[in-house]
């Protein structure tokens, strides 16, 4: 389970230095993939492959499935952390996400997002208070 917020810098080589308490949990492997609002996701390489399962069971007959399987499954890396922990980050994922040396893995249960830094206090600042008045339409039965 992938909880906190982290500051990890990405060294000149777009290398980033994964929080230590996350380490044993992605020491089997992991892929880091193009995530929504220009972030990276990163998972356990066993959680991808089950979520990658139900997306190529998707009806590929749908221009969107296809759509979406070809963006999701072009736009991932499988990577190992080296002994410190750290991974390499595509050039084209960093492209994406914008990420400069300033960067903020979030924990969000089931896998890691990495941001760059300036994006995601933006993102919290246009979010905050959606997240304060949630209500059911967003987690039923939780409040």
């Amino acid at each position: 389970m992938f909880l906190g917020t982290h500051y990890p810098r990405l060294d000149d080589k777009g290398r980033l230095t994964l929080p230590a308490k996350f380490r044993d949990e992605l020491a089997g492997g992991l892929m880091v993939t193009k995530g929504q609002d220009h972030c990276l996701y990163v998972f356990p390489r066993a959680e991808f492959e089950q979520m990658a399962r139900k997306v190529a069971e998707a009806p590929f007959t749908n221009e969107a499935v296809r759509a979406y399987q070809r963006y999701l499954f072009a736009g991932t890396d499988e990577q190992r952390p080296d002994g410190q922990g750290r991974v390499l980050i595509a050039p084209e994922l960093r492209r994406y996400a914008g990420l400069t040396k300033e960067c903020v893995v979030v924990g969000a249960f089931t896998r890691m997002e990495i941001w760059d830094a300036a994006a995601w206090q933006t993102y919290l600042d246009e979010h905050e208070d959606s997240y304060a008045e949630a209500r059911e339409e967003v987690l039923p039965g939780v409040f």
